[in-house]
């Protein structure tokens, strides 16, 4: 049904969720599960997001397709229009009506980066008006497809002109033949007020859906809300700043700050309901919900899919169209761990069940089995701001220059790398020499920790999760380097046993590693009261592999902004083609020392 339909019909105040398709398999699966949990608190929709160029193309209708036929839940499928190939637009289009999904939210995509475009572009599709225009001119879409479209109360971050000329592109839009608006996020809703007024008196009368995100993590939050532009209040920045090493607390205060918002935008009878970024997790908008009463009498959401198992545990069952294989569960503490390979098997704690079990999650790695594994943001924001290699990184001749570049990341010189969005983390300083060491010999550190043997899950620096835990973490770091390197490494780890597990891959697609394809290594976890081991963190071939690929991307999207055939540009494509990435743990979490001690032997024997 198109959800302009279902909102002119609605009675009481609606909802709709926002989901993206993880980047693994297993995450794949459990995110169908989540979502036939989140199904019961009936949203008007949900949504599927569409990477940048078409990359989730597949897998964006794929879930789409089972969102909207399988789960009986109208969809609404995110398509961007800038740097797609020839036909791609058609065959989506195509391919969303054969599935009976009705709603598209027409986005204009990722800029070109650089001096030219990085895919053929068709030229009807320059921006998200020319998309919607497409639509509306098509006979057989032209009536069949709802179309959404975007906005941004705070400016869009890449504009140079002022809020009243992104009101006159939005309105372009609407005459174009949009019939709904769904905003990015914000937190100011005074301001988004300020905008609402502008844009109505600019004759712009569609719904208008207010973005919401649920302050999940601050790292999460201070991660999305540079991508997208946004303005945090003064208030949100301080409240948050003074809880940000607590994990919990920064989840309620998410909550409790959700909440306010979402009364204050109702309360005058202008806005009757919202979008939320879900984030792939599913706790913190279930309790916004239950919290502001929209959900009526709900079963908990836990209830839906639980089947007694002999033994009078329980297990969740999920829908017909999944398989769900079952493994027996470990602790992190024994090396290379094997845990449940299913969200529904993850335990049975307050903090594991399957509503919760990656609610605190710690690290670039996650656990590959979480839906929530592989968030990029919201709406395809790029990775890089087309301003940060101009204005801080500057131009790179030599593989001197990178050295010298990263180093002045370690050292505070800069704030951000394409693979560091701010400065150095505080965690880092006990292997800051370290790190400096490996990257003075051309080995550029992306990623590290140091080994932890217990700490407070409160305490500022390393601690996540509830309060009154401990927290525990491996030694690891990942570095791009040379095969030479690689394959000294390896001769190395031999040596060791199973002390030291390696996992090491360059952009052709090579891959080598010492660990097990069905072994996983958590190298983070919490202890809580009253609570399974929760495992955050945790590096094995699947996760590994899909963050490599993200990894050599950064790589071709930091050389586009140079010019064709530049100095800076030549360089960062051959250290893409010619470098491999590693990573690599030591499972002595006792001996702090015992990663860099290895590292050190390595270095001795290249």
């Amino acid at each position: 049904m198109k959800l302009i339909d279902k909102i002119a019909t609605s009675t009481k105040p609606f909802y709709t969720f926002e989901f993206f398709p993880p980047r693994t398999e297993q995450g794949f699966e459990n995110l169908l599960i989540r979502i036939s949990r989140l199904a019961t608190l009936n949203p008007l929709a949900v949504s599927a997001t569409w990477g940048a160029g078409g990359s989730t193309k597949e897998r964006s209708l794929e879930l789409a397709g089972l969102t909207q036929i399988n789960c009986g839940l109208d969809t609404i499928l995110h398509l961007t229009c800038t740097n797609m190939e020839q036909g791609m637009v058609d065959e989506a289009l195509k391919a969303a009506k054969d599935r009976g999904i009705q709603n598209i939210l027409a986005l204009r995509g990722d800029p070109p980066r650089g001096a030219e475009e990085w895919l053929p572009i068709d030229a009807r599709f320059r921006n998200a008006a020319d998309l919607v225009r497409y639509i509306r001119s098509v006979p057989e879409y032209a009536t069949y497809f709802c179309v959404g479209v975007a906005a941004h109360p705070d400016i869009h971050p890449e504009s140079t002109s002022d809020g009243d000329v992104e009101i006159e592109f939005l309105k372009a839009k609407v005459d174009a033949g949009a019939d709904f608006i769904i905003t990015q996020l914000f937190y100011d809703v005074d301001s988004f007020y300020v905008w609402f007024n502008k844009v109505r008196e600019k004759g712009i009368n569609v719904p208008i859906i207010p973005g919401i995100m649920p302050i999940q993590t601050f790292s999460s939050f201070k991660r999305i809300t540079k991508l997208c532009g946004t303005k945090v209040p003064a208030s949100v920045s301080g409240e948050l700043g003074s809880i940000s090493h607590d994990d919990q607390l920064v989840k309620e205060y998410g909550i409790s700050s959700a909440v306010d918002m979402i009364k204050k935008l109702t309360e005058n009878g202008s806005i009757h309901g919202v979008h939320f970024f879900t984030l792939n997790l599913e706790k913190s908008v279930q309790c916004i919900l239950e919290k502001i009463r929209w959900t009526g009498s709900v079963e908990p959401i836990h209830n839906k899919l639980i089947a007694d198992l002999p033994d009078g545990s329980h297990s969740y069952r999920a829908p017909e169209f999944l398989v769900t294989p079952t493994t027996a569960a470990d602790t992190a503490t024994k090396g290379l761990a094997s845990i449940p390979a299913t969200e529904g098997e993850i335990g049975r704690g307050e903090l594991n069940n399957a509503s919760t079990w990656d609610e605190f999650p710690n690290g670039r790695f996650g656990d590959y089995k979480s839906p929530a594994f592989g968030d990029q943001g919201l709406w395809g924001n790029p990775a890089i701001s087309k301003d940060d290699p101009v204005i801080q990184w500057g131009s790179l001749k030599t593989l001197n220059d990178l050295t010298n570049f990263f180093l002045d990341h370690l050292q505070g010189r800069i704030a951000t790398t394409p693979f560091s969005p701010g400065p150095l983390s505080l965690e880092s300083q006990p292997i800051l020499l370290n790190l400096e060491q490996l990257t003075r010999k051309s080995w550029w550190t992306v990623g590290s920790q140091p080994a932890i043997d217990s700490a407070s899950s409160s305490d500022p620096i390393v601690g996540w999760g509830p309060r009154g835990g401990y927290v525990f973490q491996k030694s690891f770091v990942e570095f791009f380097c040379d095969e030479e390197d690689v394959n000294e490494i390896k001769k190395q780890a031999q040596l060791k046993g199973e002390q030291v597990h390696w996992l090491a891959s360059n952009n052709q697609g090579e891959f080598r590693t010492n660990v097990a394809d069905d072994s996983r290594n958590a190298v983070t976890w919490g202890i809580f009261p009253g609570q399974e081991v929760v495992q955050t963190t945790i590096i094995e071939p699947e996760s590994f592999l899909s963050w490599k690929e993200e990894a050599f991307s950064i790589w071709s999207d930091w050389a586009s902004f140079y010019p064709p055939q530049s100095e800076a540009r030549s360089l960062l494509e051959q250290v893409r083609d010619q470098r491999w990435l590693i990573s690599i743990v030591h499972h002595d979490y006792k001996n702090s020392g015992a990663l860099w001690n290895f590292l050190h032997e390595v270095n001795n024997a290249v």
